[in-house]
């Protein structure tokens, strides 16, 4: 077994795949309406779907909001440098609401970013990365 995919309800189709194309550098891998229920699904990521876990951003037609929740946490993207990834999301308009720095209770150097609807994505200096059992 592998993690296929994580899912995303989204507000704004067009402004998502921007923001993770453009700001964060994933690629477009597929997109496809479905007019029958009514939504459009487009699958976004670093590789293909057949070797990595990517992001599917499913757009209710005529939703344009959608409430978090509680539950939710984050995404995570490994980065090599994160003080100069941080610089170019910036940059391109992206949100940096946590700048990097070493995690409260640790060593790893984090930042947060938040994407149009509001989800935050942890970013993790890889060099940095320490694992606990």
């Amino acid at each position: 077994m592998r993690m296929l995919h994580t899912m995303l309800r989204v507000g704004d189709l067009e402004k998502s795949i921007r923001f993770y194309t453009e700001v964060l550098g994933m690629k477009l891998l597929r997109r496809k309406d479905y007019p029958s229920g009514r939504f459009t699904l487009a699958f976004v990521g670093y590789g293909s779907e057949s070797d990595t876990t990517v992001l599917e951003l499913t757009h209710n037609w005529g939703v344009h909001e959608y409430s978090i929740g509680e539950g939710y946490g984050h995404i995570a993207l490994g980065v090599e440098d994160i003080h100069s990834t941080c610089k170019k999301i910036a940059k391109k308009g992206g949100l940096v609401i946590r700048e990097p720095g070493a995690m409260k209770h640790g060593e790893t150097i984090i930042a947060f970013v938040e994407d149009p609807d509001g989800y935050k994505i942890e970013l993790i200096e890889l060099s940095s990365r320490v694992t606990e059992a």
